[in-house]
């Protein structure tokens, strides 16, 4: 049962996270040129993703954002003044992308239980912490879901939690990730752990059955050994049939 229980969450953890926006990979290097993958599953059963748009960053902004066409859909990239400049290494910012939308074409959407990856390439990515990258995901019905919320140290993922890319910032752990392999810890029962009270007795139970198959074992071999051999000529038997083992076996029945 705690094997299945394992199985579970182990199992359930990805599918969980599989139903939320998501840039992959969360992870970049100061300075590099990330390419990042919007995942967007269609969460609906009635109605489709029809619109995409990511905000970007404006207090640390990326210099060049450029994205790889997706059929069906119309990219367009926003391009704009920063209220304050921003200086970098390569220079002063003063305007930077802050905003990528697709948008799908009459007839094409991300059907329910469908999803699409959207990607990008962005960079240079930023000397700082952690990157929040809000996303606005629209139905065909109308329905507008706002990934925004940014997702605690403690790993706890909010309802709508923000795709984030960390730079400097390790990811927070994830709960789930985290108690399926406190759970798998605890299966595998490792040498010299404390077993439990169930553990206990199904050891106990294991044991006696050995004893009791073994005690049958013997008696099993005495009796046929008693009636096969007439005198003292089955010892000579016992003893060739099995080497040594079966010599010493011979000398205790005798003894009985």
């Amino acid at each position: 049962m705690a094997a299945a229980a394992t199985a579970v969450l182990v199992v359930a953890a990805p599918l969980a996270a599989s139903a939320h926006v998501h840039v992959d990979p969360n992870r970049a290097t100061p300075g590099s040129y990330a390419t990042l993958t919007f995942t967007v599953p269609t969460e609906s059963a009635t109605a489709g993703t029809v619109k995409l748009e990511v905000d970007l960053p404006t207090k640390t902004p990326f210099s060049s954002v450029t994205y790889q066409p997706v059929p069906g859909w119309k990219t367009t990239v926003v391009t704009e003044k920063l209220a304050t400049p921003v200086k970098t290494d390569g220079g002063t910012v003063t305007e930077a992308p802050i905003r990528i939308t697709w948008t799908a074409e009459p007839g094409v959407e991300v059907g329910p239980g469908a999803f699409e990856d959207f990607v990008v390439q962005a960079g240079p990515v930023p000397d700082t912490g952690s990157i929040v990258l809000p996303v606005r995901q629209t139905y065909s019905d109308g329905t507008v879901v706002n990934w925004n919320q940014p997702t605690p140290a403690s790993g706890a993922e909010p309802e709508h939690p923000a795709p984030t890319l960390y730079v400097n910032t390790a990811p927070p752990a994830d709960p789930a990730t985290v108690r399926s392999l406190v759970t798998s810890t605890a299966t595998a029962m490792p040498a010299g752990s404390a077993a439990g009270p169930a553990d206990s007795v199904a050891i106990t139970l294991g044991i006696a059955g050995l004893a009791l198959a073994g005690v049958a074992l013997v008696v099993g071999v005495f009796a046929i050994t008693r009636r096969t051999r007439p005198g003292s000529g089955a010892g000579s038997d016992g003893g060739t049939g099995s080497g040594t083992g079966a010599g010493s076996g011979g000398g205790s029945g005798e003894g009985a």
